[in-house]
């Protein structure tokens, strides 16, 4: 993967897209305060600026963003994004699992869809760690509509899957829904998200590739994966994120890319389904 980030120039007969898995960090703008996950480097910041550029360069058209662990419950600077350019942003906030219903009201408004349960890189003392085992969060969600986002790891995902089944809300998985590939296909976790999207019950993100790849694996490492995922939840269950502003890798990849390996698992038709349908009806864009 390219060492320098968002240079891939796109082709004139790209496919329109909205990308699924975006963060805005600005730490000057807005603070971070507290260690609450994962910390960015001074070099991973991705303010609402940067990312606008970004996504003009790549031509896509929309992106859902997605709170990211550092900044906590503090949602501000992704709503600050999203006021700049309302409709052209949806939204995945981090609650507490006592929020009140006018607030959650007020996210909607501001075109919050979801909340996410980040059970990988949020701090072990915050109070949204066991929130996907919150029955009266998960109830206000259902009521709502709206999405619950899930990165867990494989261990953790029959458990979740069997809370977020019993609530009835709709799931989006993040990443493809693994994080150990050599494990392979069999494993429980990923055999708990199957599930999901057999039973109809979730959305699946094929986003972040590159951070599977790391290290001694090629693509074709992804290969059984995408194929029992596409067998499970189908093409019209399937979206597309980039994970920028790619924190903690070594190698930060190219925007670009994180689109165009869709290409090995996926024909053209395919790809502007999950890249620019489903997520157009998903989330309600409108813009």
């Amino acid at each position: 993967m390219a060492n320098q980030p968002n240079e891939t120039e796109m082709p004139t007969d790209t496919i329109q897209s909205v990308d699924c898995h975006a963060h805005i960090i600005d730490p000057i703008r807005f603070p971070i305060l507290g260690r609450q996950g994962y910390m960015p480097e001074p070099h991973e910041s991705g303010t609402r600026e940067a990312f606008r550029k970004v996504l003009s360069r790549h031509e896509v058209q929309n992106a859902l963003l997605i709170q990211p662990s550092c900044y906590g419950v503090d949602n501000t600077a992704m709503l600050d994004a999203m006021a700049q350019r309302p409709g052209f942003y949806k939204g995945i906030a981090v609650v507490e699992p006592t929020i009140r219903e006018k607030n959650l009201a007020k996210l909607s408004a501001a075109g919050v869809v979801g909340i996410r349960f980040n059970l990988v890189s949020v701090s072990p003392e915050s109070q949204t760690l066991a929130s996907w085992k919150s029955e009266r969060l998960l109830a206000q969600i259902a009521e709502l509509g709206w999405f619950v986002q899930v990165y867990a790891d494989d261990a953790q995902w029959p458990e979740v899957a069997a809370s977020l089944r019993r609530s009835g809300v709709r799931v989006l998985i993040d990443h493809f829904g693994v994080r150990d590939v050599a494990a392979g296909t069999g494993q429980p976790g990923f055999q708990a998200v199957l599930a999901l999207g057999r039973e109809g019950l979730g959305i699946i993100k094929l986003s972040a590739a590159f951070r599977l790849l790391c290290g001694p694996h090629g693509a074709d490492v992804l290969d059984p994966f995408v194929a029992s995922l596409v067998d499970a939840f189908g093409h019209d269950r399937c979206i597309w994120g980039s994970d920028w502003p790619f924190l903690g890798v070594a190698a930060r990849p190219d925007y670009g890319e994180t689109m165009t390996v869709l290409e090995r698992w996926l024909t053209p038709a395919e790809r502007e389904r999950v890249v620019w349908h489903n997520p157009r009806s998903l989330f309600g864009f409108s813009v």
